[in-house]
């Protein structure tokens, strides 16, 4: 028996929701004139949340995910840990509940957010 050819993608490992809010706070770079093209901080960070989310080793990320190898991915994210992206990530997510107020917005999976109206 065939696939069919109304497939249904798996939900992306990372939204553009929480890309919107990863993009701007990751460091620029110099335009690179030499060597390989850049793999775009998009694709490098969805190998790394694959990496992170399966626990497989960094070697094994696949090719078809069109993330680059798994050492690009590491590198990339050791880049963005040396440059302080996650603790900017941390309080950018707190400054948003923060100014939720009371009827606060709570994570509701990657990405994405729920309004909830009781108090902690």
């Amino acid at each position: 028996m065939g696939l069919s050819k109304s497939c249904v993608m798996a939900k992306p490992l990372l939204p553009d929701g929480l890309w919107a809010r990863i993009e701007p706070i990751l460091p620029e770079r110099e335009p690179q004139v030499t060597g390989r093209p850049r793999v775009p901080d998009r694709q490098a960070l969805t190998g790394i949340i694959f990496v992170l989310k399966t626990g497989i080793p960094w070697e094994d990320l696949p090719q078809e995910m069109g993330c680059g190898s798994g050492m690009t991915c590491w590198r990339r994210l050791h880049e963005w840990n040396e440059a302080g992206v996650w603790q900017r990530l941390h309080q950018v997510l707190l400054d948003e509940l923060q100014d939720a107020g009371p009827g606060r917005l709570v994570p509701r999976g990657c990405g994405q957010l729920k309004q909830v109206n009781h108090f902690c």
